[in-house]
């Protein structure tokens, strides 16, 4: 069996166990870049001929560790790269395609993570503001969809998968078709977004919530060219992304409230873990504990 053989196999595995489209696309294209090596290195890609020298000597290579653009790739990147393959071979030896799994003898690179970034307050504020004056339907829509994201910390994912009757103005909540974890879900909203979002809809009852031509849900992808758009519309040069907008609501919950559990909850976090990154050390605050 060749690992293009297994890979398809494994991606019915994955979506038997529920893993979410997120999930299984990062395995295929880690699993992918081994196939592209065994290739050119002249291997022949046969799944039982596949050793933890053949593993290493992978992971050492261009295809590994570069990135498309020429850079290195981080070793946080890469330790999601490891998991890919290591989660590949574990479903291969378990359903006894293999005789032995060639990454057991692979560790993680250690690595601290890296603190989330977030736009600062005065950034928010410029975004806001040209948002508040965008004209026409696509300005009204865009204004809606990021004031979403930044004021009430949606993923991108469960944006776009959002309906008009997900929107419930009286409860101001939304209800999340898809979330992480692929739970239904629903996330409180701010009144400002709640009136905002009653304005928006004006009277729709079914559809996407952010359509784009024709009516068509919009792509994450397209989210981010219509952020970039209005990032640069308020002259902000730093790169932001959807999800750069839910840790800034992150971090603006947690310093106006100082209480991480509430933010935990804001976001829907599974566990408090998750949450802990966005407790910052207040400095001031450690110099009149020491006394």
């Amino acid at each position: 069996m060749q690992i293009v053989d297994g890979l398809a196999k494994f991606e019915v595995q994955l979506e038997a166990d529920g893993r979410s489209p997120h999930t299984t696309r990062q395995y295929r294209r880690h699993v992918r870049l081994l196939a592209f090596w065994a290739r050119d290195v002249g291997h022949s890609g046969v799944l039982t001929e596949i050793s933890h020298e053949d593993i290493a000597a992978f992971l050492t290579s261009t295809q590994a560790t570069v990135r498309p653009d020429g850079t290195r790739k981080k070793a946080g990147s890469m330790n999601a790269l490891r998991g890919s393959v290591r989660g590949f071979f574990r479903y291969l030896h378990r359903a006894g395609y293999i005789a032995q799994d060639p990454t057991r003898l692979m560790r993680r690179a250690n690595c601290g993570r890296p603190p989330p970034k977030a736009m600062s307050g005065d950034d928010q504020e410029k975004l806001l503001f040209v948002l508040a004056n965008a004209d026409g339907s696509v300005g009204r829509r865009d204004s809606a969809m990021i004031g979403l994201m930044l004021r009430a910390g949606l993923r991108v994912g469960s944006l776009v998968a959002l309906d008009v009757n997900d929107v419930d103005p009286d409860r101001a909540e939304v209800r999340l078709r898809t979330t992480k974890g692929n739970r239904p879900d629903r996330v409180l909203i701010p009144r400002a977004v709640r009136d905002q979002l009653r304005r928006y809809i004006d009277g729709r009852t079914t559809g996407p919530l952010f359509p784009g031509r024709g009516g068509e849900r919009l792509t994450a992808r397209h989210i981010q060219r219509r952020l970039s758009h209005w990032l640069e519309v308020a002259g902000i040069s730093e790169s932001v992304s959807p999800h750069t907008l839910r840790h800034a609501f992150a971090f603006a919950l947690y310093e106006r409230t100082g209480d991480i559990l509430l933010v935990k909850e804001a976001l829907r976090h599974r566990s408090i873990t998750s949450t802990l990154m966005y407790v910052r050390l207040d400095e001031d605050r450690l110099r009149r504990a020491l006394g």
